[in-house]
């Protein structure tokens, strides 16, 4: 299993202060009520990602608990707690791409890189999420770097892949 990467938090006052005004705002337009998803995404918006320092901000300002935001954060696919990197790597692990073979893909990229789904790279430089299906079928398994799409993909061409984006 890889080991779990910690990124240091480095937001600045500059985004505190722009996201104490957004929920400010939000609390304005929204009277008080269902703030917690809007919140969620003006905060995203601003930092790129949900670190725990921003949650605390959010419940603290929104007068519920930190783990009442963690769970939101972490039920929504749409938020990330973690940064995302210069290249977004996403395995497609919808049906006909797991089939032929997506897990081992998947599996593989987590060991080059040393992450997990999900997470970033100590050097922000690599990221790595589990898509559904992004209408390659026909390619499967699928594998893309930003907006390059690779198909037909095996465990062993994965490192290959990755070092043309390392240079």
């Amino acid at each position: 299993m890889a080991k779990k990467i910690e990124v240091p938090f480095n937001g600045t006052k500059e985004q505190e202060a722009k996201l104490l005004a957004a929920l400010a705002q939000l609390k304005i337009d929204h009277g008080g009520k269902g703030l917690m998803i809007a919140a969620l995404q003006k905060a995203q918006d601003i930092y790129g990602y949900l670190p725990e320092p921003v949650q605390q901000i959010i419940a603290d300002e929104l007068g519920v608990s930190l783990a009442e935001v963690y769970g939101v954060a972490t039920f929504y696919a749409q938020f990330s707690l973690y940064p995302k990197g210069q290249y977004k790597i996403g395995v497609c692990l919808g049906t006909a791409c797991y089939v032929k073979g997506a897990g081992d893909v998947y599996k593989k990229v987590c060991e080059t890189l040393g992450i997990e789904g999900g997470q970033c790279t100590d050097d922000l430089r690599f990221s790595l999420d589990a898509t559904r299906c992004i209408g390659c079928c026909g390619l499967a398994p699928v594998m893309t770097v930003n907006d390059d799409v690779y198909g037909k993909v095996t465990a062993d061409q994965v490192e290959g892949i990755l070092a043309k984006y390392r240079a």
